[in-house]
C-alpha cells in the first residue's frame, strides 16, 4: 500500500544555506528542523530527502566528500529519532558541470528523476504527499508529479515572487509547514 510521504530540499529546508556545503564543519541544522521531521514521522509520513548538488558538477567537491557529509547528517538525525527513508541527489548541472557532470539530466530539479526514483523504491503515494523546498525549481518538481501540496519555506534562498506565486504556501521554516500539514 502507497504511503504518503513529504519531500525535503536539504540546503536551506533542514540546514542552513552557506552556498556548497560540502563539509560537516559547515553543515548547520536550522532551528526547529528536527523537531519538523520528528513531527512528520510521528504522523506516518516518509521523509525523503531531494537536493540538487551542483557543486560536485561544478568540481567544487567530490560525490565522496558529499556522501561522507550525507552518512553524517543520516546519523545525526537517526540518534535524534529521526530515520530518513531516502536520500537522492542530481550531481549534475546542464551549463556549469565538468565532464560527465555537465549534462541536462532527469534528476535536477525541476525535473522529477529523484521523485520519481523515491515513488517507485518507496511506494510513494504521490497524491497524498507534499514537497517542501526553498526555491522555484523545488516547487516546479512537486507540480509536475501533481502532490498534495508544495511548500516554500523563507530559510534558504530569498524568495522570488514567482517561487511565492507558484508555491501553495510560504511559511517561515519548516517547522511551521510540518504543524500546518500534522494539523491538517
Amino acid at each position: 500500500m502507497a504511503t504518503a510521504a513529504v519531500f525535503l530540499d536539504r540546503d536551506g529546508v533542514i540546514n542552513k544555506d552557506k552556498g556548497y556545503v560540502s563539509q560537516i564543519d559547515d553543515f548547520e541544522f536550522i532551528d526547529g528542523s528536527i523537531e519538523a521531521m520528528q513531527l512528520l514521522k510521528a504522523h506516518g509520513y516518509l521523509l525523503v530527502v531531494i537536493t540538487n548538488q551542483s557543486g560536485i558538477a561544478r568540481g567544487y567537491y567530490t560525490e565522496e566528500e558529499f556522501m561522507t557529509l550525507t552518512e553524517w547528517m543520516d546519523w545525526s538525525l537517526a540518534d535524534r529519532g529521526v530515520d530518513l527513508d531516502g536520500i537522492y541527489y542530481c550531481p549534475h548541472h546542464p551549463g556549469k558541470g565538468i565532464g560527465d557532470y555537465k549534462q541536462d539530466c532527469l534528476c535536477r530539479k525541476p525535473n522529477t528523476g529523484m521523485l520519481d526514483s523515491a515513488g517507485k523504491e518507496l511506494d510513494i503515494d504521490f497524491a497524498n504527499s507534499y514537497l517542501v523546498g526553498d526555491k522555484l525549481s523545488d516547487i516546479q518538481a512537486g507540480q509536475k508529479l501533481q502532490l498534495k501540496a508544495n511548500y516554500l519555506v523563507s530559510t534558504g534562498k530569498v524568495l522570488c515572487e514567482k517561487g511565492a506565486e507558484a508555491a501553495d504556501g510560504v511559511f517561515t521554516d519548516l517547522l511551521s509547514v510540518a504543524k500546518a500539514i500534522v494539523n491538517g
